[in-house]
């Protein structure tokens, strides 16, 4: 066999791995396509993605309440402004001096309160539509709605996706290489 015709079969394998993967994770890299372009914009749409921080009226944390303090005033606000009932486990406490506020992040839903830490007021309760979009883009939403601890589907789905955009970056590089070299050293 040739050099030429041996390079042309590797050039044609090379495409059918190509739109052979892109077939199979077509939907996969729309998924997160989009999700990644939301996500790029999120402190940029009004509040829309990502909610927006409120200032509060202090920024020396030695003026703020205690934190158990300010952690029952979110409760209470949550319950108060969604549901009584509503899962309280939080995932994460966000303080921010340099705006005066403390977030509570919870982990069983895409809720958020912020409180000015000084005073405890109220400033926003918000639905936490970037972390959805997170948990999308990732494929961590899957261990949400499996309820899995070991994050399995996120893995699982962040491993498929870096082998994926790997396998193209290479298969595309030689489908737009692959023939310039041909013509180059068959001339």
């Amino acid at each position: 066999m040739t050099e030429r015709k041996k390079q042309a079969r590797i050039i044609r394998l090379l495409r059918k791995i190509h739109r052979t993967m892109g077939v199979y994770l077509f939907v996969l890299f729309f998924v997160v396509s989009i999700t990644g372009l939301l996500l790029g914009w999120k402190k940029n749409s009004n509040g829309i993605i990502h909610p927006i921080s409120e200032n509060g009226i202090s920024s020396d944390v030695k003026d703020w309440l205690p934190l158990d303090s300010l952690q029952t005033i979110a409760f209470q606000a949550l319950q108060n402004s969604i549901d009584k009932d509503i899962n309280l486990d939080l995932q994460r406490i966000d303080a921010r001096p340099e705006k005066g506020i403390i977030k509570f992040v919870f982990e069983n839903h895409y809720w958020g309160v912020h409180l000015d830490g000084t005073t405890g007021k109220v400033l926003s309760i918000n639905r936490r539509r970037s972390d959805i979009i997170e948990n999308i883009h990732d494929g961590h939403i899957l261990d949400v709605l499996f309820k899995t601890e070991s994050e399995i589907f996120k893995l699982l789905y962040t491993t498929t996706m870096g082998l994926a955009l790997f396998t193209f970056t290479i298969t595309g590089f030689w489908l737009w290489y692959g023939p310039k070299r041909m013509r180059k050293v068959h001339k």
